[in-house]
């Protein structure tokens, strides 16, 4: 325990004044997040380094308890204003190694977040060789009352992205009794990224909150690995949070006397009350804040894309001029011709992408016809691109250095037939400028969409390089190549894409200004994903799939379209072969969308039934703008012949099948005009009452509708 002599030879030289956050430097120079009556070792260094040979004083699954983060002291530190917000760095030393640490501490007065990047320099006499850094490190957390925590986490893959879990701290986090053996626990809580799918397996998001509505969520911004980890520490909870290591990423970085490295950027964001609905406030403004300016923000142009459930990567001139027609008439603003545009190969595409030439049997007199036609419908033409492989068959793999391809061992790294390039060759980055600039500059394409189908595992070495360190290498030359594009085209629009949502991170999102969420095809199975995107992407970056189909009933066609309308609309599907009636549904939905657009950009995300679950009969995803706000509401049910959807559980927020009502607590007492904005035809009847909870019935199974909430009846 801190006694009031200990306490009183601490001394602040930092403060976060919304999270109530110090750092403090005791006697011994240590630099600890907290506040000086907490007890001392319930808090975390600043910093916890690992480095070969400089291992933990507490051996187990943590990363904490380093010895080198024991032994770091303070030197001094420096507060620079940029714009609104400010950076601290303070500035630590290992006396034993000659490690010297800055610790940038970045806020903005009033908001609620802590972002944190650690930066390293080798000033000792002899190389260090890294293997786990971290980001940012708090402890003493929720102190006394663990028993009170819930912990958030989730899980993300192909086709099921952003499946939030919650459980009790305590199931996972288990009390050991401590005092009976004098140690703390060896392990915790944990979530890791594998290979270069950095959301192929979770999120890098979690969440704590506690009994009286407060809440602390993190999230770490790296494309090439990332751990948090979170547990116990003298009877407090504690956050460590980690870019690439060498037990999960095989990362290490070796630094000889006057190099150095920088952690990826991690974010803490705390809220007193309001739960996790607040925190995911706090952390969209972050978001919003610490990314590429782009017009595309604020214009939320709505996409026509020709993939989904349509071409599926088959497509020509004879098939795209009746969808480009079509699409316009809908009142999409841009066109994109997805995967195949480029396939001429008799053997199939797949293994022999690199060069992106279109093919000129699927497009005769060229595809500039094509290009030209979504430009004479008034639409911004797009194409799909792979940028980072090159198929086993193509040409590039023969003539492009053997140093610009990701290598193991000395041998080139193959996956399911592409190898993959590192943009941190000059060749490399070179071939892809030639691409993009005939592309956009002569082609005059104003978006891509940029995939990334494969997972090539750890990395890739070079002499004296670890394959986490070259992943790393390659995933900041990325980021750096994607601004140049940027530099030099500055309307143009990048989708980030992985096979859907399997890379899915700030990084990315820092830099690109569209996030495809998913490649899920079934509607039923969408609208959980569609729901939680908000969690890993601003909703005004989050592109969520309507695919209706002429083959739809009116209830399809408005199912799909209506979850795409809580962000940035990816519509597909034959809207050529459609009746009057239907088409007039998918146009009217867009229409809607147009009205509303202005306010999304500028909304916080709420869930009035909680982060959905896979399985929920009920979903409801809302967001709070200026003038109202906003609410989707799905009803789902398996259907008669037991195929799709499969068993949904009974809600217990349900007062009949069709019948469900949700707490709006940001609306209580406020006097609000429910008016079902879309879609007209669902029979939806919507009713206010005025201690901020709204009841929606749904009559009939699998159907949605988007609910405007305001003081006025008015859209």
């Amino acid at each position: 325990m801190t006694t009031a002599v200990e306490a009183a030879e601490r001394s602040l030289v930092w403060s976060h004044q919304v999270l109530e956050l110090h750092a403090i430097v005791d006697s011994s120079g240590s630099v600890r997040l907290g506040t000086p009556d907490q007890d001392w070792d319930s808090l975390l260094p600043l910093v916890e380094v690992t480095a070969t040979g400089h291992g933990r004083t507490w051996s187990g699954e943590r990363f904490i308890d380093t010895a080198i983060g024991g032994r770091l002291t303070y030197r001094g530190y420096e507060t620079i204003q940029d714009g609104d917000c400010q950076s601290t760095t303070i500035r630590l030393s290992d006396p034993v190694t000659g490690l010297a640490a800055e610790v940038s501490l970045g806020t903005c007065p009033g908001t609620g977040f802590l972002r944190s990047q650690v930066r390293l320099v080798n000033e000792g006499d002899a190389p260090l060789q890294l293997e786990n850094v971290s980001s940012l490190a708090l402890g003493g957390m929720a102190a006394g009352d663990l028993t009170g925590l819930t912990l958030y986490w989730a899980d993300n893959d192909w086709l099921a992205e952003c499946r939030w879990h919650k459980g009790a701290f305590r199931d996972h986090v288990v009390a050991l009794s401590r005092s009976a053996h004098g140690h703390e626990g060896r392990s915790c809580f944990e979530r890791y990224s594998q290979g270069s799918w950095s959301t192929g397996r979770h999120l890098p998001i979690a969440a704590l909150t506690d009994r009286a509505g407060r809440a602390w969520l993190w999230q770490i911004a790296s494309s090439a690995g990332w751990r948090y980890e979170t547990g116990e520490r003298e009877g407090a909870a504690y956050v460590a949070l980690f870019g690439p290591d060498d037990a999960h990423h095989q990362w290490r970085q070796t630094l000889a006397p006057g190099e150095e490295f920088t952690t990826v950027p991690a974010v803490l964001v705390g809220v007193e009350t309001g739960g996790l609905d607040a925190a995911f406030g706090q952390l969209t403004a972050y978001r919003r804040r610490f990314r590429r300016g782009h017009p595309d923000h604020t214009t939320l142009p709505v996409i026509y894309n020709d993939y989904m459930n349509t071409l599926m990567g088959d497509p020509t001139t004879e098939r795209l001029l009746p969808l480009i027609k079509a699409a316009a008439a809908a009142g999409a603003e841009v066109f994109v011709i997805d995967a195949g545009w480029y396939d001429d190969d008799a053997q199939g595409w797949w293994d022999a992408v690199g060069a992106w030439e279109a093919a000129d049997s699927r497009f005769p007199g060229g595809i500039q016809r094509v290009l030209d036609a979504i430009r004479g419908h008034g639409m911004t033409p797009g194409l799909w691109l792979e940028p980072e492989v090159v198929g086993v068959r193509s040409p590039l793999a023969r003539t492009l250095p053997p140093e610009a391809f990701f290598q193991r061992g000395g041998i080139r790294v193959t996956e399911h037939g592409r190898h993959h390039l590192d943009l941190r060759h000059p060749a490399a980055r070179a071939h892809l400028d030639q691409v993009v600039d005939r592309i956009v500059g002569e082609w005059g394409v104003g978006y891509l969409k940029l995939d990334y189908n494969i997972n090539i595992g750890p990395g890739t070495e070079s002499v004296g390089e670890s394959a986490g360190a070259g992943l790393l290498g390659h995933h900041r030359a990325h980021l750096d190549w994607l601004g140049s594009l940027l530099d030099r085209y500055p309307r143009l629009v990048l989708e980030n894409c992985a096979s859907g949502g399997l890379r899915m991170d700030h990084a990315q999102l820092a830099v690109a200004q569209v996030q495809s969420t998913s490649d899920q095809q079934d509607p039923l199975r969408y609208p959980p994903i569609a729901a939680a995107a908000a969690t890993a992407a601003p909703p005004e970056q989050a592109a969520v799939w309507a695919y209706p189909q002429p083959h739809f009933s009116l209830d399809e066609i408005a199912f799909t379209l209506t979850g795409a309308l809580t962000g940035r609309i990816h519509l597909s599907g034959f809207l050529d072969r459609m009746s009057a009636e239907q088409f007039d549904l998918v146009r009217s939905g867009i229409a809607v969308y147009k009205a509303l657009r202005s306010e999304i950009p500028v909304g916080s995300p709420f869930w009035p039934l909680g982060l959905p679950s896979w399985e929920d009969a009920w979903i409801a995803y809302g967001w709070s703008g200026d003038a109202a706000s906003w609410l989707v509401v799905w009803r789902r049910e398996p259907p008669t012949d037991g195929r799709g959807m499969g068993s949904l559980p009974r809600d217990q927020h349900r007062a009949d099948d069709h019948t469900c009502t949700v707490a709006i607590p940001h609306l209580r007492g406020a006097r609000i005009y429910p008016a079902v904005l879309y879609p007209a035809t669902a029979d939806t009847t919507v009713t206010w009452n005025a201690d901020g909870r709204l009841t929606v019935s749904l009559p009939r199974p699998n159907t949605a509708v988007l609910i405007r909430l305001g003081p006025a009846s008015s859209a």
